[in-house]
């Protein structure tokens, strides 16, 4: 009998370390191949990166599997089980339903691809970033102060996302700037359009034809009369989401810098506050008078 549970003992034991020595070795070989031949083979990592984490789960279940075989109390056990599993399957079935519910999304995920991995995505709620890995059960964005936000994926597929990177990773941004009413609002005009064009990520999307009939580079319209200010958008297009950025950071510096020194005034709105006790004393000079 004791020789027995030793040598299940020892098949207990020799299948793990079987199964977690074959799932380091594949992850690792998975990992090469995706960081060596993805790009050389234009394959999409994202199918790879999500098999890589499914090896493990797949792995040990065939392992859990494999004990549960040749172990005759387990194999018994689990006969049992099955026989009257009505109330303990419910159980275990509502208990692991957010489990299996971001599993399938994750399938869901790799089948239609709303974003892939390097995808630089953002959410409704403002969170935004990288696609970094897509797991059985999560997905895991790297956002642009370096941290990584781990969402499950049964929550990603419920959400509207914006992908940047789908289809056309072109972008265009909308920079508004505001100058006083006293300001040349052409003069204002043509200088945005100057900055703009002549950033080095601002890029071209114009047709031959609009080309040809002079049509600008970069579209700059004024776009509100506002309480304090008059309003003008310029239209910028650039390669990429992080592009935009730097392009926006650099042409508000620039702008500012010219509206300086050509005289286009930046407002700023005017408060007038009147004290009760003034009020008060200004009524009694009127009555006085």
């Amino acid at each position: 009998m004791e020789t027995g549970n030793f040598y299940y003992a020892i098949l207990v034991v020799g299948t793990l370390l079987i199964a977690t020595i074959l799932v380091l070795i594949l992850r690792k070989m998975l990992s090469v191949f995706i960081r060596k031949y993805a790009d050389k083979l234009k394959a999409d990592p994202t199918n790879y990166a999500f098999l890589k984490n499914s090896i493990g789960f797949i792995i040990y279940s065939i392992a859990v599997f494999f004990i549960f075989l040749k172990i005759p109390y387990l194999k018994s056990l689990g006969t049992a089980l099955f026989a009257g599993a009505g109330i303990f399957a419910a159980i275990i079935g509502f208990a692991s339903q957010k489990a299996f519910s971001n599993i399938i999304s994750g399938i869901f995920i790799l089948i239609f691809k709303p974003f892939k991995v390097h995808d630089t995505i953002e959410f409704i709620d403002t969170t935004k970033g990288v696609v970094e890995e897509i797991t059985l059960r999560h997905t895991i964005i790297r956002n642009y102060e370096n941290r990584r936000i781990i969402i499950p994926n049964g929550m990603i597929s419920e959400q509207t996302i914006i992908n940047s990177n789908i289809l056309d990773e072109k972008i265009r941004i909308h920079v508004v700037f505001g100058i006083s009413y006293d300001s040349d609002v052409d003069k204002a005009i043509d200088i945005i359009r100057q900055e703009a064009e002549s950033h080095p990520s601002c890029i071209d999307v114009r047709t031959a034809e609009e080309k040809r009939n002079g049509t600008p580079k970069v579209l700059v319209r004024m776009i509100e009369l506002g309480d304090f200010s008059v309003n003008i958008k310029a239209y910028v297009w650039t390669a990429s989401n992080d592009q935009a950025f730097s392009l926006k950071c650099d042409l508000l510096k620039t702008v500012f810098e010219r509206f300086n020194r050509e005289g286009i005034e930046i407002p700023f709105p005017y408060r007038t506050l009147v004290y009760k006790k003034d009020i008060e004393e200004q009524k009694e000079l009127d009555h006085a008078k």
